[in-house]
C-alpha cells in the first residue's frame, strides 16, 4: 500500500471496495511527510501490525508520529523486497524533506507511480522507462490554476520546481519514455478545483501519441480498481 492519507475506517472500506483486507497488508510505503499522504498511516500500521518504508528525511520530518511503529529506511538507488515484488526508490523535486516515489516489479512487469514531483526531471525519465502500468500525476490545468480562486503563494507554490505536475508537464513525461511496453496509465493526483478528468485525459492522450496504451482517470475519493499490467 502506497501512502494512506485518510483514517482508518475510510482506509478499510476502500480496501474492502477492492475485496482486500486491512489486515491482508504486508507494508505501507510513504512518499513523503505531507499529511494528505500520511494522515492515517501510523495508526493503521498501529493497528495491524504493518511495517512502513519511507526516507530518513520523511522520519525526521514527521517529529515521532511513527513511534510504536516498525519503520524501514529507504533512499534513492537502493532496492528493498516486500512479499514478491522488488521496489525502486527514487528522489523527486518536491517541497518535502526526502521525497521518494517508486517503481516495482514481480520479475515480469513494472509499475511506475509518479506524484508531487515539480517539474520534469532525466532522472525520473531513467526511472519510469519501460513500464507495463504507470501512475502519473496530473495535478493541474495551468490555465485553470491561474484563473482560480487560490491565493498567490499558493499559486506559486503549485507551479513552483517543487510543487506539483501540471498536464502538460505529464504529457511530457509520457511522451519522453519507452512505451514499448505500457498497456495503461492512470491520471492521479487530480486537482479538484484546478484541474477536470477530461482535460487531464486528454494531456495523456496527446503524449502517448499513436501508442495503444490505455488511460484511466483516477478518481479523488475512490481512486481506481485493479488494474491488469500483466506482460
Amino acid at each position: 500500500m502506497l501512502d494512506c492519507g485518510f483514517g482508518i475506517r475510510e482506509t478499510e472500506r476502500r480496501l474492502a471496495r477492492l475485496g482486500v483486507a486491512a489486515s491482508d497488508l504486508s507494508a505501507i510505503v510513504v512518499t513523503h511527510e505531507h499529511q494528505d499522504h500520511v494522515g492515517g498511516v501510523f495508526r493503521l500500521a498501529r493497528r495491524y501490525k504493518l511495517p512502513v518504508w519511507m526516507s530518513f528525511g520523511s522520519y525526521q520530518g514527521l517529529n515521532g508520529a511513527c513511534d510504536e511503529v516498525t519503520v524501514h529506511f529507504c533512499r534513492d538507488g537502493e532496492t528493498f523486497d516486500i512479499g514478491d515484488l522488488r521496489l525502486a526508490p527514487y528522489t523527486v523535486p518536491h517541497d518535502a524533506r526526502e521525497p521518494l516515489q517508486f517503481h516495482a516489479t514481480d520479475g515480469l512487469s513494472k509499475l511506475g507511480v509518479l506524484t508531487d514531483a515539480g517539474q520534469v526531471t532525466s532522472h525520473m525519465l531513467q526511472a519510469l522507462h519501460g513500464c507495463d502500468g504507470l501512475v502519473l500525476e496530473c495535478n493541474h490545468d495551468s490555465a485553470m490554476l491561474a484563473d482560480s480562486v487560490y491565493p498567490a503563494s499558493l499559486k506559486r507554490r503549485i507551479r513552483s520546481a517543487y510543487g506539483h505536475l501540471s498536464n502538460r508537464e505529464s504529457a511530457e513525461i509520457l511522451a519522453a519514455l519507452d512505451q514499448s511496453r505500457l498497456k495503461t496509465v492512470i491520471g492521479a493526483h487530480l486537482s479538484a478545483i484546478n484541474n477536470t478528468p477530461g482535460l487531464a485525459r486528454a494531456a495523456l492522450q496527446e503524449g502517448l501519441g499513436g501508442s495503444n496504451a490505455e488511460v484511466c482517470i483516477a478518481c479523488q475519493h475512490e481512486g481506481f480498481g485493479w488494474v491488469d499490467i500483466r506482460s
